[in-house]
């Protein structure tokens, strides 16, 4: 089973990064490759079960499943319902953690799924630099800014 880990040092305080990502159904708030998201059927975006639609820049499709959401723990676990990645059971986090020399935020973000063996590395790969690192860098911007 591939993983991706992905990890960063965001220069804000964890409860400023964690009100910017929290919300399932914000990620075109803060992330580049996200050109626009919708929860299914009107439900809110942190009720767990709930399913967010989004499409990435380039036009693909994803829908995703919140599975885990904890204000108290900052992080927020989901699976990949449809994607046109050639991928299976698709579960990630992503968890910020304080740092408390500098009132910093440690950032992870973590995948597991399934492949086939020749295509791992090449997801792998995409995931990790394409989503998670550009979604922390983009982090970096918006709370420097």
């Amino acid at each position: 089973m591939p993983r991706v880990y992905i990890s960063s040092v965001i220069d804000a305080p964890a409860p400023k990064v964690w009100e910017r990502v929290r919300d399932f159904n914000g990620l075109p708030r803060w992330h580049p490759r996200i050109r626009d998201s919708r929860i299914e059927n009107g439900e809110p975006a942190d009720r767990v079960g709930c399913i967010r639609d989004f499409h990435l820049q380039n036009g693909d499709r994803i829908r995703e499943k919140l599975l885990g959401l904890s204000d108290y723990d900052y992080f927020c676990t989901y699976s990949i319902l449809e994607s046109p990645m050639p991928l299976t059971d698709y579960v990630a986090t992503l968890r910020l953690t304080p740092v408390t020399d500098g009132d910093r935020t440690f950032a992870e973000w973590t995948a597991e799924f399934d492949c086939a063996a020749e295509a791992a590395e090449g997801l792998v790969s995409g995931i990790g630099l394409d989503v998670f690192q550009a979604g922390f860098d983009a982090l970096k911007r918006q709370m420097a800014g």
